[in-house]
């Protein structure tokens, strides 16, 4: 490990240690690791969108936080060479039929509503949480950037958020130059390596349903909206349905795209109240950050350059001490299968799990 990464990670155990906010991060397909390290454990929250830093926004979009270039250290180095290569066995964790029972009935539940005209789509998800024994940082940190060299892989400490990392490939927003660059997924199967890979209808739905809110949410904020055709991403041991969109953004129309963006069919539904509403009254828990997104706001810390790069916050872990909870969901329309949402789940789940074994 070179001399710059090796200090990275220390000032990451560091912070840690102290209880002081940092979000260390790796983009996809980058060469290098960034950290941000914020001097003192004050809680910085988005006002205008115009801060400089690193965020972390909540699903509901009720807590905002950044964490402040201008009272923060920031580091960087160079992946190359970067290696994990020691086996680390934390936990082994199974799903109890209860809680496959639960969800089930919670997706049953979903597609009566949608019946009923309550709305069109919601996704619907679970927190599953196991114990784990020595948890280290650092070495699951590595572990995601060794297993997802692809993904924006990360991970955020606060004394008021507590810690959470992930890795994932879905990008929120991108805007440089006010180009706006973001892209509707949705859709799941595992990816087994066969061709032609082929989407039934329900899945090609539930992806346009996504691509339509996006550039309809668009027709105010932005000129001159594109879109290509879906296409499938893979994404670790998954594949999703995926569209490109691209757009001109009108001046100082940042925080207004991100208020009717956020959160998307991708992680909510549609219409997106009706959605919101059903999933906080039913899915019996606080997602909190999970399908949220964070990432540099107005920041390049490679190019020094003003750039806003956001990711939804998907398959991501919350670590209590020696708990870890998992975070899955799935989206549900009325052609879905209860028992076919709950193996998309699990399926799911495993993608992120795959550090501790």
């Amino acid at each position: 490990m070179s001399p710059a990464l090796t200090d990275l990670f220390h000032q990451l155990n560091r912070h840690y240690q102290a209880k002081l906010p940092f979000a260390v991060y790796h983009k996809p397909n980058a060469e290098k690791v960034f950290g941000i390290f914020q001097k003192g454990a004050e809680l910085h929250q988005i006002t205008d969108f115009t801060e400089k830093g690193f965020v972390l926004v909540s699903f509901d979009g009720r807590q905002k936080i950044v964490i402040p270039a201008s009272a923060s250290e920031v580091k960087q180095a160079n992946l190359e060479g970067f290696q994990v290569t020691e086996p680390t066995r934390w936990a082994s964790s199974t799903t109890s039929a209860e809680a496959k029972n639960n969800f089930k009935a919670l997706v049953k539940k979903g597609i009566e509503a949608i019946q009923n005209g309550a709305f069109g789509k919601a996704v619907l998800s679970r927190k599953e949480s196991f114990e784990v024994s020595d948890f280290a940082l650092q070495t699951a940190f590595q572990k995601l950037l060794n297993a997802y060299p692809t993904a924006f892989a990360y991970c955020f400490y606060h004394p008021k958020t507590g810690l959470w990392l992930g890795a994932f490939a879905e990008q929120f927003i991108r805007v440089k130059n006010r180009k706006l660059q973001t892209m509707a997924v949705a859709g799941t199967q595992l990816n087994t390596g066969n061709e032609p890979i082929v989407w039934p209808e329900k899945e090609v739905a539930e992806q346009l349903f996504v691509t339509d809110f996006i550039t309809e949410s668009l027709v105010n904020l932005a000129d001159d909206t594109k879109t290509s055709e879906p296409y499938t991403m893979k994404a670790g041991n998954l594949l999703h349905i995926k569209t490109d969109i691209e757009a001109h953004l009108k001046e100082s129309a940042l925080s207004e795209v991100v208020k009717v963006l956020h959160p998307t069919p991708a992680v909510c539904g549609f219409p997106k109240d009706n959605a919101m509403q059903f999933i906080q009254k039913n899915e019996g828990y606080d997602r909190e950050f999970y399908s949220g997104f964070l990432g540099e706001l107005n920041l390049d810390l490679e190019q020094n350059e003003s750039l806003t790069d956001l990711y939804v916050n998907l398959r991501c872990m919350k670590v209590e001490e020696n708990k870890v909870n998992v975070y899955v969901g799935c989206g549900i329309t009325k052609d879905s299968n209860p028992e076919k949402e709950w193996i998309e789940t699990v399926n799911k789940s495993m993608t992120i799990k795959k550090i501790f074994e």
